[in-house]
């Protein structure tokens, strides 16, 4: 590395923009990063959706769910596939190895299922064939509340806060639940029918052949084109009782005649409630790849702008933001990341008791972590916890290699004389090969990290990569901006020059050199007289530590206590090679029964002030039914303190993902501030396990008690306790 060091030393403007071009593009990608909490992982997971209006659970298994199941079964590499029938939908999940490919899969799926078309019965939805995405995961709850009908909420959440919501760059869609939307029912009465002869299916059939618009193509006249349509639909209530259903004695018989049409509401698929107050909540997705942060916050301020346009009395409250999290744990890493760069360069500061060394050293720590950002944004990941506590650790490690190659070429200048421009390229070239294969050893331990297979591959890939680049560069700064700032702003050593230099209290002025001159072995070691006068100058300008004021004395200061534990130490490691010998043996062994009793987990146990209840009643059980249930349920978990608010989910709408029936709910439960409570959140958890669900025995319900999903909805489940009645 002689060439590069003395290409730096002899050109330090190429230098400084070799290293400000890094920096910039670090800033510059740095912009465009993706903020989230964990990586973005892709898991191989499809998901078929099928309607059957009116079916029971079992008629939709045995007529859909298992020949769907069947057809997809033989697809190569499947790893899973399992099924939920309820009353007129199938789910099928199909779950496939890491290695496959999310795309090609969902394409599979999608052919076999279009196999399948023809054999499923008659009045099927085309079945939604959709791939489960976790970063696409909802990141807030907002909750629609006023003194209105759920018809009323629904039109003005769905028709007017949706749309304003969805033109938000970086918002996937959203999803309203606990709404009814607007529908025109008829009801008929069957003694009428009976009365004319008739059925519902004529009814049916006469709204579906009498309520049409069809195209009547184009007439064209002179220079005009026309187009036309033969307007066929209803424009009231009043007009759809008008229609004809049949003949009877050379009379029409209308609908009015066999039944009513009311402008009513569907019927309800989903419920959600607040603290036990009926809501209707929008569902916010984001993006795939994009900024959690940013988009919520531009949900915030979109918010921020509808409130004051809300109609009287309506209320809109978020109550579920998922930005606080990321925000609390990527600040968190932040924080470490800035301490333990300033920790770093005060232990060298206080090691080498020299400004300029203490600054040419740090200064390996900013221009290694900022220009990683370009080779993280280069890669396709994005700023989490992971990649946070990659560049929090390299922190200690990319100060390593600049501190080497500044201490050897200080040793130059001070133990053999050479002016500081000689020593920065005969020192790097001395200790080059040594720090290469130290830095190339810590990349071959962290990058293999990057290429483990499985779930914890995929989590942890992108700490290899991360380590791996910070190091990289961390190499190539202190093989370039560090002899350079050595070269211009070390002093040259007062010991080889005149005697009256040595009173020079303010530094000695580097001599004059031809930059062109070849790089020559230093001078010969100094003399004892020397070495003494240096001694005195040293003690009085405090530009060194006492370790380097002369070779043959003993250190002083915090370096020498240091140096005198570590050589008393050596020397009894030294006298007593069995001993170490003996206790490291003892160590190794001791981790085996260590590891079989710590106790292991996926994810650390956080106190995020929140957790999820997961119900699941028997199979039958109605919505109405279901969301008595679970408010029951919520109103006996806000009795224990602690907890601020509850935020229940019964069902879901038609073409949700999530596909749960009617017998399914989800409680979320927020708490208040760690700061201001008690007990702890696996506390409070514990309560909820043994005080609140042994209460729901009589229902027979399956209740899983968990932390928050912190991969989203669409991926696997984290290990979770759950409790059974």
């Amino acid at each position: 590395m002689q060439w590069l060091a003395a290409l730096c030393v002899r050109r330090p403007v190429f230098t400084w923009v070799l290293i400000l071009a890094l920096v910039v593009v670090g800033v510059a990608s740095l912009r465009g990063l993706g903020v989230d909490r964990f990586p973005n992982i892709d898991f191989p997971v499809v998901v078929v959706s099928t309607v059957l209006p009116g079916a029971s659970p079992e008629q939709v298994e045995t007529e859909v769910s298992d020949k769907i199941e069947e057809q997809l079964n033989s697809i190569s590499g499947l790893d899973e596939l399992r099924s939920n029938s309820f009353e007129g939908l199938s789910v099928v999940v199909a779950r496939f190895d890491l290695d496959k490919d999310t795309a090609v899969a969902a394409q599979e799926v999608r052919d076999r299922v279009n196999r399948t078309l023809s054999r499923l019965p008659a009045g099927i939805e085309q079945p939604r064939v959709e791939r489960m995405d976790p970063d696409a995961a909802p990141v807030m709850l907002v909750a629609l509340s006023a003194p209105r009908t759920s018809r009323e909420l629904t039109e003005y959440a769905d028709r007017v806060l949706r749309r304003q919501i969805e033109s938000l760059n970086g918002v996937g869609g959203v999803n309203v639940l606990g709404g009814r939307a607007r529908q025109i029912n008829v009801v008929l009465d069957p003694g009428r029918l009976q009365s004319f002869g008739l059925t519902a299916t004529d009814v049916q059939r006469s709204l579906a052949s009498q309520n049409v618009e069809i195209p009547g193509g184009n007439v064209a006249q002179g220079a005009t084109t026309f187009s036309l349509r033969v307007m066929g639909r209803v424009a009231s209530i009043a007009e759809m009782g008008d229609l004809v259903v049949a003949t009877r004695g050379g009379l029409g018989v209308r609908i009015r005649d066999v039944g009513r049409v009311e402008d009513g509401e569907e019927e309800a698929s989903s419920a959600a409630m607040v603290n036990g107050r009926d809501v209707v909540m929008l569902s916010v997705r984001k993006q795939s790849g994009t900024n959690t942060l940013a988009v919520i916050d531009r949900l915030q301020e979109r918010i921020a702008e509808v409130r004051p346009d809300l109609p009287p009395g309506f209320r809109l409250e978020v109550v579920r933001d998922e930005s606080e999290f990321v925000r609390n744990a990527i600040g968190a890493v932040e924080e470490h990341l800035v301490i333990g760069g300033i920790l770093a360069a005060l232990v060298v500061l206080l090691f080498l008791w020299n400004g300029r060394s203490t600054l040419i050293a740090a200064l390996a720590i900013p221009t290694s972590i900022i220009s990683t950002f370009g080779l993280i944004k280069a890669m396709g990941l994005t700023l989490n916890v992971i990649t946070m506590l990659a560049l929090t650790l390299a922190v200690g490690i990319v100060i390593d290699d600049a501190i080497v190659v500044l201490e050897n070429i200080f040793r130059f200048i001070d133990e053999k004389g050479a002016s500081p421009r000689r020593a920065a390229v005969l020192a790097t070239k001395e200790i080059g090969l040594a720090v290469l294969a130290t830095t190339l050893s810590l990349i071959a331990v962290f990058l293999p990290v990057a290429f483990m297979g499985g779930i914890v591959g995929r989590f942890m890939g992108s700490f290899g990569f991360t380590m791996s680049f910070a190091i990289g560069v961390s190499l190539l700064v202190s093989f370039t901006l560090t002899p350079m700032l050595s070269a211009r702003w070390l002093k040259p050593s007062p010991k080889y020059l005149p005697e009256h230099m040595l009173q020079e209290d303010e530094g000695v002025p580097e001599p004059e050199e031809d930059p062109d001159a070849e790089f020559s072995d230093p001078a010969a070691e100094p003399r004892a007289e020397e070495v003494e006068g240096y001694r005195q100058w040293s003690a009085r300008t405090r530009v060194l530590p006492p370790a380097y004021l002369a070779s043959g004395h003993a250190a002083t200061g915090i370096y020498g206590a240091v140096e005198g534990v570590y050589l008393r130490a050596l020397a009894f490691v030294m006298r007593h090679r069995w001993v170490v010998g003996l206790a490291m043996v003892a160590v190794f062994l001791s981790t085996i029964p260590l590891v079989k009793v710590v106790q292991k987990n996926f994810l650390p146990l956080d106190d995020e002030s929140r957790f999820d209840v997961s119900i699941r009643a028997p199979e039958g059980m109605s919505l109405a039914q279901t969301q008595l249930v679970t408010e029951r349920m919520a109103r006996e978990i806000r009795q224990i303190p602690g907890v601020q608010l509850t935020v229940a989910t019964v069902g879901s709408p038609p073409g949700d993902p999530s596909g749960r029936g009617s017998n399914q709910a989800s409680l979320f439960v927020r708490l208040v501030p760690a700061n201001r409570r008690a007990d702890d959140q696996q506390v409070i958890m514990g309560r909820v396990r043994t005080q609140v669900v042994p209460r729901f025995a009589a229902e027979h319900l399956r209740v899983s008690v968990s932390a928050v999903n912190a991969f989203g909805s669409g991926s696997p489940p984290t290990p979770r306790r759950s409790s059974t009645c």
